[in-house]
């Protein structure tokens, strides 16, 4: 259990900065998931601290285990392609899933520039404008 005495100082002090900022941006996350008002706003603190505190912690992993094996460690490399390429997708994903949900439930979003419900009211003039020149059709068949 005495690993310690066998790591240079070298590798000791990037490890322990990269383990101090990995977790205080993970920190910071987390505050931003709890303090921020709407869904939409709290899904960006996770999704993008995680994916850059989870990197810091997984280099800093990678520096210890590569100095105290005297090899490179690979493991932690596949894990941040892993991270890197999964935790953006699911955070669209998420949010997506959300969008269509208030769509459905005939919600505006309260958070601002409008995004989709500008698209989906522009939608609904034109189905509109559709369904009127349809009409218009059926009457002079007649």
């Amino acid at each position: 259990m005495n690993h310690i005495a066998a790591i240079p100082a070298w590798a000791i002090v990037p490890v322990s900065l990269l383990l101090v900022i990995g977790g205080s941006i993970v920190l910071i996350g987390a505050l931003g998931l709890l303090r921020l008002p709407s869904f939409y706003q709290r899904i960006h603190g996770p999704a993008i601290t995680v994916t850059l505190g989870a990197g810091c912690l997984l280099v800093a992993s990678m520096i210890y285990f590569t100095v105290l094996q005297s090899r490179p460690v690979i493991h932690e490399i596949i894990i941040s392609v892993f991270l890197l390429l999964t935790a953006p997708i699911v955070a669209m994903m998420i949010m997506r899933a959300a969008v269509y949900r208030d769509l459905r439930a005939g919600k505006k979003d309260g958070g601002g520039a409008g995004g989709i419900y500008r698209f989906q009211e522009e939608d609904a003039q034109r189905n509109e404008q559709h369904s009127e020149q349809g009409s218009n059709n059926e009457n002079r068949n007649e």
